[in-house]
């Protein structure tokens, strides 16, 4: 049996297609909405399912790159950390301990990755705010409602959806997101991305208010001690950029320095007193248990200090070495709840140097525009950055899914802004 070949007009139809400006935001807010909601799809239909959709959000956006070449700048547009810590975990297979789950934990790495360079490439920042907006909206909504149903009218707990329904004792409440740190992450990117969304009124003043609401609330019933913390870094940062912004060109580099030093000394005041930290957060419990994971990742780090035992993402649980991590009485770890641990164990000592340079350039991009541009909108990468920073201290997620996606789109945003190569060549055309 013959297929006919498509002519030329067929092929004209879908590239059309799949260059429209309408396809594009709808495949954002699916790539989004994939993301963020990977655990529920997992638990609904299973890994197969989430990996078939994926492939299929991947294929489109690929082919809507394709299709919007022409008008797309390539030179310096895509970050060279990004490539080379990307690059890095691809051949890892080579060395990994465990090469078939690498393979597949590459695989998955790579798909995110192509969705967040997708959406970043686009969609303008405006546009990803309320591609995230409505997500979140729709995230914390169903969970709550979940929680309602589970806590309040059936008074039980949905196991498959990982729904513990403690509503009705004020929390703590994990959504549709697997735990309280994963729900209340979520929520705190919400209520960053609601707050956005308020000052630069992308959304009417109604919906605005009470998504802000609901991300409160959300952040508060998930009664995550990690997450009340990193609430307050989110808020310092948020304050010190204000002041920034109102601060005139001439001193913004003293301001942006004194904020540097503010937050170095506040760190070491933190770290000496951590014992107090902790005690005033109510987090003995989960760091107990992070620290009894924590001594198990660096023993097996100094085994392959340097090129680390090899990509997989997520943890394997029926790999080896994996099993060696299960703690008696406590969840079986699907990560090393600290995304630098995680990738110094994963890819050694050269890993994470280069994760830490491209978060450290990351950061500094969006910070500086975040400081410098007129608009609020650029605030949103900045103060998402930071909070998915200080929780990468004690949640892998930003390796995984939503996390890692977020981080490749506010890494290409802010690489398409602030280029040195772009510089460079800017530079040579004016000598020229």
């Amino acid at each position: 049996m013959t297929f006919p070949r498509p002519t030329s007009d067929t092929v004209a139809a879908i590239r059309a297609f799949l260059a429209d400006p309408r396809f594009a935001s709808a495949s954002t807010l699916a790539a989004v909405g994939m993301a963020v909601s990977a655990q529920l799809i997992q638990n609904l239909i299973g890994w197969p399912g989430l990996v078939a959709i994926l492939i299929t959000l991947v294929v489109l956006m690929s082919g809507s790159l394709l299709a919007r070449r022409d008008d797309i700048e390539w030179q310096g547009l895509l970050p060279v950390s990004l490539l080379m810590f990307v690059g890095l975990a691809t051949i890892s297979l080579l060395w990994s301990e465990y090469q078939w789950a690498s393979l597949g934990g590459v695989a998955y790495l790579l798909a995110f990755t192509i969705l967040g360079i997708s959406v970043a490439l686009t969609r303008d920042t405006i546009q990803i705010v309320r591609a995230y907006g409505d997500v979140f909206r729709l995230v914390l909504g169903v969970s709550i409602a979940l929680e309602i149903v589970s806590g309040l009218l059936i008074d039980t707990p949905i196991p498959f959806l990982g729904v513990e329904g403690r509503l009705a004792e004020l929390g703590p409440i994990q959504g549709i997101m697997g735990s309280r740190n994963q729900f209340g992450l979520v929520a705190l990117l919400a209520l960053i991305t609601f707050g956005v969304e308020f000052v630069t009124k992308s959304v009417s003043r109604r919906t605005a208010v009470a998504s802000l609401v609901l991300a409160a609330g959300s952040v508060l019933l998930s009664r995550s001690p990690v997450m009340l913390a990193v609430v307050l870094v989110v808020a310092a940062a948020a304050g010190a950029l204000a002041l920034l912004r109102r601060v005139g060109p001439e001193r913004r580099r003293i301001g942006q320095l004194g904020v540097l030093a503010a937050a170095v000394v506040a760190a070491i005041v933190v770290w000496f007193a951590r014992a107090r930290v902790i005690e005033l957060f109510s987090a003995n419990s989960e760091l107990g248990y992070r620290l009894t994971l924590w001594r198990g990742v660096l023993d097996l780090i100094s085994r392959n200090p340097l090129e680390g035992w090899g990509w997989i993402g997520y943890w394997r649980p029926d790999v080896q070495p994996f099993p060696v991590f299960a703690i008696a009485g406590q969840r079986e770890p699907n990560s090393a709840l600290n995304a630098y641990l995680d990738v110094w164990f994963q890819l050694g000592l050269i890993g994470l140097l280069l994760f830490l340079g491209l978060v450290v350039l990351t950061f500094t991009r969006s910070w500086l525009l975040a400081g410098q541009r007129r608009s609020l909108i650029f605030a949103w990468p900045a103060l998402v950055l930071v909070a998915l920073l200080s929780a990468s201290l004690a949640e892998s997620s930003m390796l995984v899914e939503y996390g890692w996606m977020t981080f490749v789109v506010c890494s290409v945003k802010a690489a398409r802004e602030l280029s040195w190569r772009r510089a460079f060549a800017r530079t040579d055309l004016d000598t020229a």
